[in-house]
Protein backbone atom coordinates (compact mmCIF):
# COMPACT_ATOMS: atom_id res chain seq x y z
CA UNK A 1 0.00 0.00 0.00
CA UNK A 2 1.31 3.50 -0.96
CA UNK A 3 1.08 6.47 1.95
CA UNK A 4 1.99 9.08 -0.62
CA UNK A 5 2.00 10.27 -4.09
CA UNK A 6 4.39 12.56 -6.05
CA UNK A 7 3.24 14.19 -9.03
CA UNK A 8 4.82 15.85 -11.77
CA UNK A 9 3.29 18.50 -12.98
CA UNK A 10 3.00 19.39 -16.57
CA UNK A 11 1.30 17.06 -18.57
CA UNK A 12 -0.01 15.41 -15.54
CA UNK A 13 -1.85 17.99 -13.05
CA UNK A 14 -2.14 20.89 -15.89
CA UNK A 15 -1.41 21.75 -19.58
CA UNK A 16 0.53 25.14 -19.70
CA UNK A 17 1.70 24.50 -23.38
CA UNK A 18 -0.75 27.27 -25.06
CA UNK A 19 -0.14 29.46 -22.14
CA UNK A 20 3.56 29.30 -22.19
CA UNK A 21 4.40 29.30 -26.26
CA UNK A 22 2.54 32.69 -26.49
CA UNK A 23 4.53 34.04 -23.19
CA UNK A 24 7.65 32.54 -25.27
CA UNK A 25 6.86 34.31 -28.65
CA UNK A 26 6.40 37.27 -26.85
CA UNK A 27 10.08 37.65 -25.22
CA UNK A 28 11.19 36.35 -28.87
CA UNK A 29 9.27 39.44 -30.19
CA UNK A 30 10.19 41.82 -28.36
CA UNK A 31 14.17 41.34 -27.59
CA UNK A 32 15.52 38.45 -29.64
CA UNK A 33 14.37 38.66 -33.39
CA UNK A 34 17.60 36.93 -34.31
CA UNK A 35 16.05 33.55 -32.78
CA UNK A 36 13.73 32.27 -35.89
CA UNK A 37 12.64 29.17 -34.27
CA UNK A 38 8.45 28.80 -34.13
CA UNK A 39 7.46 28.26 -30.87
CA UNK A 40 3.74 26.20 -30.48
CA UNK A 41 2.33 24.29 -27.91
CA UNK A 42 2.71 21.17 -29.85
CA UNK A 43 6.68 21.75 -30.36
CA UNK A 44 6.75 22.52 -26.33
CA UNK A 45 4.65 18.99 -25.48
CA UNK A 46 8.09 17.26 -27.18
CA UNK A 47 10.11 19.36 -24.94
CA UNK A 48 8.58 19.96 -21.40
CA UNK A 49 10.34 17.48 -18.71
CA UNK A 50 13.75 17.83 -20.39
CA UNK A 51 16.30 20.19 -17.82
CA UNK A 52 15.53 23.83 -18.61
CA UNK A 53 19.02 24.50 -20.64
CA UNK A 54 18.30 21.00 -22.51
CA UNK A 55 14.88 22.63 -23.62
CA UNK A 56 16.62 26.08 -24.59
CA UNK A 57 19.16 24.26 -27.10
CA UNK A 58 16.52 21.87 -28.76
CA UNK A 59 14.14 24.78 -28.78
CA UNK A 60 15.94 28.02 -30.44
CA UNK A 61 18.17 25.73 -32.85
CA UNK A 62 18.49 28.85 -34.78
CA UNK A 63 21.15 30.63 -32.00
CA UNK A 64 23.85 28.92 -30.46
CA UNK A 65 23.67 26.87 -27.27
CA UNK A 66 24.58 29.33 -24.79
CA UNK A 67 22.58 31.98 -26.51
CA UNK A 68 19.56 29.67 -26.33
CA UNK A 69 19.82 29.33 -22.85
CA UNK A 70 19.58 32.94 -21.74
CA UNK A 71 17.32 32.88 -24.21
CA UNK A 72 15.25 30.34 -22.24
CA UNK A 73 15.80 31.62 -19.24
CA UNK A 74 14.59 35.10 -20.07
CA UNK A 75 11.28 33.07 -21.14
CA UNK A 76 10.55 31.57 -18.09
CA UNK A 77 10.96 34.76 -16.17
CA UNK A 78 8.63 36.00 -17.99
CA UNK A 79 6.45 32.84 -18.71
CA UNK A 80 5.70 33.10 -14.91
CA UNK A 81 4.25 36.46 -15.09
CA UNK A 82 2.19 35.77 -17.89
CA UNK A 83 0.94 32.47 -16.50
CA UNK A 84 0.04 34.37 -12.94
CA UNK A 85 -1.81 36.82 -15.27
CA UNK A 86 -3.74 34.54 -17.68
CA UNK A 87 -4.00 31.04 -15.44
CA UNK A 88 -4.35 27.79 -16.74
CA UNK A 89 -6.96 25.23 -16.14
CA UNK A 90 -6.04 21.97 -14.67
CA UNK A 91 -7.25 18.42 -16.46
CA UNK A 92 -10.68 17.47 -15.85
CA UNK A 93 -11.20 15.70 -12.56
CA UNK A 94 -8.01 17.02 -11.40
CA UNK A 95 -9.21 18.72 -8.57
CA UNK A 96 -11.61 16.40 -7.25
CA UNK A 97 -9.09 13.64 -7.63
CA UNK A 98 -6.29 16.01 -5.26
CA UNK A 99 -9.01 16.44 -2.64
CA UNK A 100 -10.02 12.61 -2.58
CA UNK A 101 -6.54 11.63 -3.11
CA UNK A 102 -5.39 13.97 0.10
CA UNK A 103 -7.84 11.81 2.46
CA UNK A 104 -5.81 8.67 2.26
CA UNK A 105 -2.27 9.93 1.42
CA UNK A 106 0.43 12.64 1.43
CA UNK A 107 0.62 14.40 -1.92
CA UNK A 108 3.78 16.33 -3.32
CA UNK A 109 4.98 17.14 -6.75
CA UNK A 110 8.13 17.32 -8.19
CA UNK A 111 8.42 19.02 -11.74
CA UNK A 112 11.73 19.65 -13.72
CA UNK A 113 11.04 23.48 -13.78
CA UNK A 114 12.44 26.63 -12.84
CA UNK A 115 12.13 29.03 -10.32
CA UNK A 116 8.76 30.35 -9.10
CA UNK A 117 7.12 27.90 -11.46
CA UNK A 118 5.31 26.00 -8.90
CA UNK A 119 4.66 28.73 -6.85
CA UNK A 120 2.45 29.94 -10.11
CA UNK A 121 0.52 26.86 -9.92
CA UNK A 122 -0.48 27.84 -6.51
CA UNK A 123 -0.89 31.11 -6.97
CA UNK A 124 -3.09 30.61 -9.78
CA UNK A 125 -4.92 27.37 -8.16
CA UNK A 126 -4.16 28.98 -4.22
CA UNK A 127 -7.01 26.41 -2.93
CA UNK A 128 -5.12 23.33 -3.73
CA UNK A 129 -2.02 24.34 -2.31
CA UNK A 130 -3.57 23.24 1.27
CA UNK A 131 -3.39 19.84 -0.01
CA UNK A 132 -0.01 19.57 -1.04
CA UNK A 133 2.78 18.78 1.89
CA UNK A 134 6.01 19.64 0.05
CA UNK A 135 7.65 20.43 -3.61
CA UNK A 136 11.02 20.24 -5.29
CA UNK A 137 12.55 21.70 -8.35
CA UNK A 138 15.63 21.78 -10.29
CA UNK A 139 15.18 25.92 -10.16
CA UNK A 140 15.33 25.44 -6.51
CA UNK A 141 17.78 22.46 -6.44
CA UNK A 142 20.11 22.09 -9.18
CA UNK A 143 19.86 18.67 -9.09
CA UNK A 144 17.99 16.05 -11.60
CA UNK A 145 14.54 15.15 -11.27
CA UNK A 146 15.58 11.48 -9.53
CA UNK A 147 17.49 13.11 -6.90
CA UNK A 148 14.65 15.76 -6.15
CA UNK A 149 12.14 12.68 -6.27
CA UNK A 150 14.75 11.29 -3.55
CA UNK A 151 15.17 14.53 -1.81
CA UNK A 152 10.80 14.07 -1.20
CA UNK A 153 11.53 10.70 0.05
CA UNK A 154 14.24 11.48 2.28
CA UNK A 155 12.95 14.44 3.78
CA UNK A 156 9.20 13.78 4.33
CA UNK A 157 10.44 10.13 5.68
CA UNK A 158 8.35 8.75 3.34
CA UNK A 159 7.89 4.31 3.10
CA UNK A 160 6.18 4.01 0.44
CA UNK A 161 5.78 6.50 -2.37
CA UNK A 162 4.62 6.25 -6.09
CA UNK A 163 5.42 8.99 -9.00
CA UNK A 164 2.63 10.11 -11.16
CA UNK A 165 4.14 11.59 -14.16
CA UNK A 166 3.34 11.45 -18.39
CA UNK A 167 6.80 10.46 -19.87
CA UNK A 168 9.66 8.08 -20.22
CA UNK A 169 11.90 10.83 -18.43
CA UNK A 170 9.30 10.31 -15.52
CA UNK A 171 9.36 6.67 -15.80
CA UNK A 172 13.17 6.61 -16.11
CA UNK A 173 13.77 9.22 -13.10
CA UNK A 174 11.23 7.11 -10.89
CA UNK A 175 13.05 4.27 -11.65
CA UNK A 176 16.47 5.62 -10.49
CA UNK A 177 15.04 6.84 -7.64
CA UNK A 178 13.52 3.78 -6.48
CA UNK A 179 10.22 4.88 -6.38
CA UNK A 180 7.20 3.07 -8.35
CA UNK A 181 5.70 4.66 -11.22
CA UNK A 182 2.09 5.09 -12.78
CA UNK A 183 1.49 6.56 -16.01
CA UNK A 184 -0.60 9.35 -16.93
CA UNK A 185 -1.07 8.47 -20.56
CA UNK A 186 -3.27 11.31 -21.21
CA UNK A 187 -0.45 14.07 -21.10
CA UNK A 188 2.32 14.77 -23.61
CA UNK A 189 4.68 11.70 -23.64
CA UNK A 190 5.30 7.77 -23.91
CA UNK A 191 6.33 5.44 -21.40
CA UNK A 192 6.99 1.56 -21.28
CA UNK A 193 7.72 0.64 -17.71
CA UNK A 194 5.09 1.18 -15.06
CA UNK A 195 3.21 -0.46 -12.25
CA UNK A 196 -0.23 0.93 -13.57
CA UNK A 197 -1.62 3.04 -16.36
CA UNK A 198 -4.38 6.25 -16.05
CA UNK A 199 -6.63 7.56 -19.05
CA UNK A 200 -7.86 10.66 -16.63
CA UNK A 201 -7.25 11.97 -13.70
CA UNK A 202 -10.05 10.22 -11.77
CA UNK A 203 -8.82 6.96 -12.46
CA UNK A 204 -5.94 7.45 -10.47
CA UNK A 205 -8.02 7.24 -7.24
CA UNK A 206 -9.70 3.54 -8.23
CA UNK A 207 -6.08 2.46 -9.17
CA UNK A 208 -5.06 3.48 -5.58
CA UNK A 209 -7.38 1.98 -3.95
CA UNK A 210 -7.41 -1.91 -5.62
Amino acid sequence: MYDSIIFDLDGTIWDSTEQVAVAFREVLKNKYPEVTDEVTAEKLKGLFGLLLDDIGVKLFKSVSPEKAIKVIHECCDYENEYLAEHGVDLYQGMEQTIQELHKRYKLFIVSNCQEGYIQCFFKIHPHLEKYFTDYEYPGRSGKAKADNIKMIVERNNLKNPVYVGDTAGDASSAKKAGVPFIYARYGFGQAEEYVAVIDAPIQLVDKLNL
